[in-house]
């Protein structure tokens, strides 16, 4: 049996090469004749390997028609290869403890199950086993953890397919998967419930009910959230549903088992400090007295179903591919359904609805100032707004929340901000950026944070219904405004992103700006995990059905690859202007030069090329040419590719690629999502990294710069840079994106971006943001070389200068406040040096900010030999 899969060949390689071997015996009488041999595939697709598949296998073998080339544990109907397997047959030993925990992707259960298993593991007498099932989403993906303990050595790999503990970390969970279908008979489950003992059994849905009294099921269940509010732990329920699963396991005596958990805590977060380590003993505390058994009645009451997102309404594939896989059903999906070409549709993040956040904000219309902050600010496309004609109201649904539109020229029309509360993060950005509040009472803001569950239900018929009003015409939205982009549908939406992401906002907003008309190579690394993941992606179109092109490259070469682009479009042009100028005569001269030379400066133009192409097309119908011509035509639409990453690739791996890009002059723009660290990896050092700051691979603190990037595509001359920061500043980011993609040559755009891997609390992440650019860690400008064509300095330093001191910002992050747990006076030294590079690097912008266009390198005209 072979783990792979050989196109075009008459079996796998390990088939082969036994087959060649028994055959050449026969051939030189060695053997008497052939065996009676079978072979297959196994495990594509990561799909695991059972005993009760092996057994098939054998069972194959021996049978009286054997399948000489089978698939085992993949439904194959298409070449009628697969096996049948017993689902009953299961070698899992008896007396071991056999664990499956469901929790999200970033809540911390994976850290838990791994700790757990080091505990147990380090214990004389004690053998365990961890496997991990999730996948590479950055947030809002589930996580499935397969545990197994016991006294003598466990040899099992394969997941757990009967199981005497069932963890589930989310009450969510329960209308999405089958969360229970591998408890064997009188299995405990635990619950993390915002619903007591007494209440919790009408909140089931009827399915789980019937399964806890058909197996015999002990439910027990746990306010992981409410213990973790009470303890100031956040969204962190790791170490409390830890807590629950050592209290009902019976491992290690209560007791011990407690300080066990919390040494490993003191372990773990060691580098966190003292007053971390505290909150979260104080939580495995809590948690003890938290948790209550359920008792189970007799029959299931709830009227309660699953619920699907994805409806009859909905594609085929989506049905029954796209809703398997969000399902957990993956695996069972039959080979048919997959599409020869990997063709998977976009916008799909739309059916998630993670329902993660655990509080979501709510809009006060009285208190609007229709600024449009919130919108613009949030990192996952959560909250939006329209203004319509107030006839469109007629069938809003009750609840449904509008206002008068505060600016002049539009009578008799409302505005409308809609949170999206199932798909919402629960983040605050949008409350901390929302300037709107209450004259008698400064804490109450136009957005307030409450609590999600209720919202859920609430807005659902409000969002169905917001995005059946129309669209405001591109032609009336002002785009060089925060106030005007809030008008603007998002192409990028809901991406599985960390709550607070620093780095979805900015290509939110360039989806906004340029999406019918955007290309996007895409680095490996963060961006390309929360855009183009399985099974659902946030890129999307538009209603006309217009949006982004997007294609994940290599690591390193990214900026050859998005390079690729250009030269490919204008290849496409060069051939598509000499096509037509050939069918002149059938299109009209006139209207050739009009394709030809169409003014394209904005969207509604870009629109009205799209719409004289059509015309193209129906004019070249029937003509030898027109199929040539229709393959490129597109190309004339003007094109706006964007070559996106982040610092470990632009500063690092593929620095060489982008400096080559930057150094062809071609109409190319380049976004830099700059996290100072390899986050998606796991936080290790990059060029990027600012000295004095703590990573992996620099332990004690970076002893060596960051890298000037921006400084660098500067002394080209014709490169467009800024150096921008959403968070800090929006209209100063807005306009670098504007004034980038409207050059026409190589733009580079370094953003700013907080992330989790610096070690504060996300919510605060725009006061650290400011901090950033407050103290000139990261100072604001924008280099437009076309300036100098008019005599105007091309640089312009868009920051003041520094307000408060370096170490005012570096000390509220744990990268750089850890130096100072291991090493204080080493700390000291190197935050007082931080301080005189901060400064020296300002005096340099500053300096730069008051020359005149004549000290700058000229752009290099073009000489015609």
């Amino acid at each position: 049996m072979d783990r792979c899969k050989t196109p075009g060949a008459v079996a796998e390689p390990l088939y082969t090469d036994v087959m060649s071997a028994l055959v050449e015996q026969c051939s030189t009488g060695q053997r008497a004749q052939l065996p009676k041999m079978t072979g297959g595939r196994y495990g594509l697709s990561s799909k695991q390997f059972t005993p009760a598949m092996v057994k098939a296998a054998f069972d194959n073998a021996v049978s009286d028609s054997p399948i000489s080339q089978f698939t085992v544990g993949i439904n194959d109907d298409v070449s009628l290869t697969s096996l049948a397997i017993d689902s009953q047959y299961t070698l899992e030993p008896a007396n071991t403890v056999r664990a499956i925990i469901y929790g999200w992707g970033s809540d911390g259960t994976v850290g838990a199950s791994k700790s757990t298993i080091k505990i147990i593991g380090g214990l004389d007498g004690k053998f365990v086993q961890g496997y991990y099932d999730y996948d590479s989403k950055k947030a809002g993906s589930r996580t499935v953890s397969h545990l197994r303990f016991g006294d003598q050595p466990i040899e099992a790999p394969w997941m757990i397919e009967s199981a005497s503990f069932i963890g589930i970390n989310q009450f969510n969970f329960l209308t999405k998967f089958d969360c229970l279908q591998h408890a064997e008979q009188g299995a405990k489950v635990l619950l993390n419930s915002p619903y007591d003992a007494e209440h919790v059994w009408q909140h089931l849905p009827q399915i789980v009910q019937q399964q806890l009294i058909t197996k015999q099921l002990s439910l027990y269940v746990l306010n992981a959230m409410q213990v973790a509010a009470e303890t100031n732990m956040g969204r962190r329920i790791n170490t409390i549903m830890q807590t629950g699963f050592f209290m009902l396991t019976d491992i290690l005596p209560q007791q011990d088992a407690i300080t066990q958990i919390k040494h490993s805590i003191e372990v773990a977060y060691a580098r966190k400090g003292q007053a971390v380590i505290e909150m979260n003993w104080n939580a495995v505390d809590q948690a003890v007295s938290a948790m209550e058994q359920v008792m189970i009645p007799e029959t299931a009451t709830s009227l309660i179903s699953m619920k699907e997102t994805i409806t009859q309404a909905e594609s085929s594939f989506l049905q029954n591919v796209t809703k398997e896989v969000m399902a957990m059903r993956g695996d069972l999906i039959p080979v048919s359904q997959v599409p020869c070409d990997g063709t998977f549709p976009s916008g799909t993040t739309r059916f998630d609805k993670h329902r993660q956040a655990v509080s979501v904000p709510v809009w006060n219309p009285e208190l609007c100032i229709q600024c449009g902050n919130c919108s613009f600010i949030c990192p996952h496309a959560t909250i939006r707004s329209k203004i319509y004609t107030k006839d469109a109201l007629a069938e809003a649904p009750e609840g449904f929340k509008y206002t008068d539109v505060i600016a002049r020229g539009f009578p008799d029309t409302a505005y409308t901000i809609q949170v999206y509360a199932e798909d919402c993060m629960g983040c605050t950005l949008c409350v901390d950026a929302c300037p709107a509040h209450s004259a008698t009472d400064s804490s109450r803001k136009a957005l307030q944070m409450v609590p999600a569950a209720e919202q859920w239900h609430q807005q659902a018929p409000n969002v169905e219904f917001f995005e059946s009003l129309p669209q405001l015409p591109i032609n009336q939205v002002d785009y060089s405004t925060v106030k005007g982009v809030q008008f603007l549908p998002p192409l990028f939406q809901f991406p599985a992103s960390c709550a607070g992401c620093g780095e979805t906002a900015v290509l939110k907003v360039i989806s906004q700006l340029f999406g019918e008309r955007l290309m996007i190579a895409n680095a490996t690394g963060c961006s390309s995990i929360y855009g183009g993941n399985m099974p659902t992606t946030p890129w999307t179109s538009g209603e006309n059905g217009y949006g982004p092109a997007w294609s994940n490259s290599l690591f390193e070469d990214n900026a050859e690859f998005g390079l690729g682009y250009r030269i490919s479009v204008d290849h496409q042009q060069q051939v598509a202007r000499r096509l037509l100028m050939e069918l002149a005569d059938i299109i009209g001269p006139k209207f050739t030069q009009e394709v030809l030379n169409a003014k394209q400066t904005t969207e509604q133009e870009c629109r009205d090329q799209r719409q004289r192409i059509d015309k193209v097309r129906q004019y070249v119908k029937g003509n030898p040419k027109a199929a040539a011509l229709n393959s490129v035509i597109d190309a004339m639409v003007k094109r706006s590719i964007w070559i996106v990453g982040g610092d470990g690739w632009a500063y690092d791996i593929g620095s060489g690629g982008l400096d080559h890009a930057l150094g062809t002059s071609r109409n190319i723009n380049i976004l830099v999502m700059d996290t100072e660290v390899y986050s998606n990896t796991g936080g290790q050092a990059s060029k990027a990294t600012p000295y004095a700051a703590t990573a992996k691979f620099a332990a004690g603190g970076k002893q060596t710069f960051r890298k000037e990037l921006g400084l660098q595509a500067i002394s080209y001359g014709n490169v467009y840079v800024a150096q921008i920061c959403l968070n800090a500043n929006p209209q100063q980011a807005l306009q670098a994106l504007r004034e980038a993609e409207a050059y026409d040559g190589p733009s580079l755009i370094l953003s700013y971006s907080p992330c989790i891997a610096h070690g504060f609390d996300m919510t605060k992440a725009r006061k650290q943001a400011k901090n950033a650019v407050y103290s000139g860690h990261w100072p604001l400008y924008r280099y437009n070389p076309s300036l100098k064509d008019h005599g105007v300095n091309p640089f312009t330093l868009d920051s003041l200068r520094p307000t408060i001191t370096k170490a005012e910002f570096m000390k509220a992050e744990n990268r750089f406040s850890h130096l100072y747990k291991i090493n204080p006076e080493h700390a000291e030294a190197m935050f007082t040096q931080a301080q005189t590079i901060a400064l020296k690097k300002w005096s340099v912008f500053e300096e730069m900010a008051q020359n005149n266009a004549e000290s700058f390198i000229p752009e290099l005209n073009t000489i015609q030999l």
